[in-house]
């Protein structure tokens, strides 16, 4: 309170701000609340893609025996992921990364010199290779809706539990001692008149005095 005036001036300055944070506080708690659903739809959307992730890994893993064979070519090497493409949008006021694909490094072979499952074990690699950016991207995306979460919620709580409160506390306190104020005027104002009053009755009683000892 030692930097809070008790003067009108102050008592109309702290209403406003406090006028200005009730004003702008809903807004906050509007951001707050979208971000959390952000937070939990992309954390539902990473448990989903990692479900799909396992599945098709399970579908790979039955050529591991044959991956590990000699070949004149490395399978693996058409799963080099050469560039992830991502678009960005603006949620609640956060840049944030939406997967859209990947381009991977130029990987060929023939059909005729090659074993047949090749091709179904490219297409699973590649997949796994696409489903771990895919994720890397919505972690991405989850971490910068987290993070921009968690400083709401400082503004939300700041907001809540100190300024707000703070204000009105101020306020209070002012309108108090402006009360205290009027009420002594007041009351200065009515014994300054009573001793006016009392010194003009006297006044009178002396006149009447001296008229009376004249007569």
């Amino acid at each position: 309170m030692a930097d809070v005036k008790l003067t009108k001036n102050e008592l109309r300055e702290q209403q406003n701000k406090l006028q200005q944070l009730e004003k702008y506080l809903p807004t906050l708690q509007l951001k707050k609340a979208m971000l959390q659903a952000e937070v939990h739809d992309t954390r539902l959307e990473t448990q989903k893609i990692e479900q799909e992730l396992n599945i098709k890994r399970l579908v790979v893993e039955e050529y591991s025996g044959l991956l590990t064979a000699k070949m004149a070519i490395n399978p693996l090497d058409a799963a080099i992921v050469k560039k992830v493409t991502k678009r960005y949008e603006n949620i609640a006021g956060v840049e944030v990364p939406y997967y859209e694909g990947v381009e991977f490094e130029p990987f060929t072979y023939s059909l005729f010199e090659t074993a047949p499952w090749l091709d179904a074990a490219v297409i699973g690699l590649k997949s796994l290779a696409e489903l771990r950016e895919h994720i890397k991207v919505t972690e991405e995306k989850k971490m910068a809706l987290e993070k921009e979460l968690r400083e709401v919620s400082i503004r939300v709580n700041l907001f809540e539990k100190i300024l707000i409160p703070r204000a009105i506390n101020n306020i209070r306190t002012i309108k108090v001692f402006l009360g205290d104020q009027q009420l002594a005027a007041v009351s200065r104002a009515k014994v300054a008149k009573n001793k006016i009053e009392d010194a003009k009755a006297l006044s009178a009683a002396r006149r009447a005095a001296k008229e009376s000892a004249h007569a």
